[in-house]
């Protein structure tokens, strides 16, 4: 075979006459040219039918592979430091079982307004009125409003309210106003506020 006589007879070749049953007469150079399109679009179906599914999978398959890893990783590490973790929950619970020592059961209320209507008298303060409103339930706990209001000298009911914060019970205050009142005995101070406590409850407990 001659190349340069096959070049010449594909370049003098008329295109609009190739006949596909012919093909066996063709120039050898445009039989090449066909087998080789012919196999090149016979790989490229093949890898889109059957090679392509494949590589998704195996590329699906290194995420898996990444991603179990890292999990593998970080449970390892939190393997490591388990024991810490242990003594930290521990701590955090006997911290939490203390703040649930502060907080006052329903019966133990009436206890908690005495011990308030004692500080005040104790700081030579005239009780207008202690005032339990509705309770509120939160999530975890049950709080309990009440108003407060007061009469007395400032130092007075300066000593009261920090009584009042150093309650063996957890007692908050709010809204604290401070007006001045004309008494028989000269002019006084009436100390008037939002105080709340708390009672912990478990999160399946129904509100009042």
């Amino acid at each position: 075979m001659n190349l340069s006589t096959e070049v010449r007879r594909l370049r003098d070749l008329d295109w609009g006459e190739l006949d596909v049953k012919e093909a066996g007469s063709w120039p050898f150079l445009l039989q090449l040219i066909c087998c080789v399109l012919v196999l090149g679009l016979t790989l490229a179906g093949m890898y889109w039918y059957l090679g392509a599914p494949k590589a998704e999978e195996l590329k699906q398959a290194r995420a898996e592979e990444t991603r179990l890893i890292r999990d593998y990783r970080s449970k390892a590490a939190q393997a490591a430091h388990l024991d810490v973790m242990r003594e930290e929950m521990a701590v955090l619970e006997e911290r939490m079982g203390h703040l649930r020592e502060m907080l006052p059961t329903d019966a133990e209320i009436p206890s908690l307004i005495d011990n308030i209507s004692e500080a005040a008298i104790s700081n030579q303060l005239a009780i207008e009125f202690i005032r339990l409103r509705s309770p509120v339930a939160q999530e975890f706990y049950l709080e309990q409003p009440f108003d407060i209001r007061v009469q007395g000298g400032y130092h007075r009911i300066s000593e009261f309210l920090a009584t009042v914060a150093g309650l063996p019970r957890i007692v908050t205050q709010h809204d604290l106003t401070l007006e001045p009142v004309e008494e028989a005995g000269g002019q006084q101070l009436q100390l008037s506020m939002l105080a709340r406590t708390y009672s912990y409850r478990q999160p399946d407990e129904e509100g009042p």
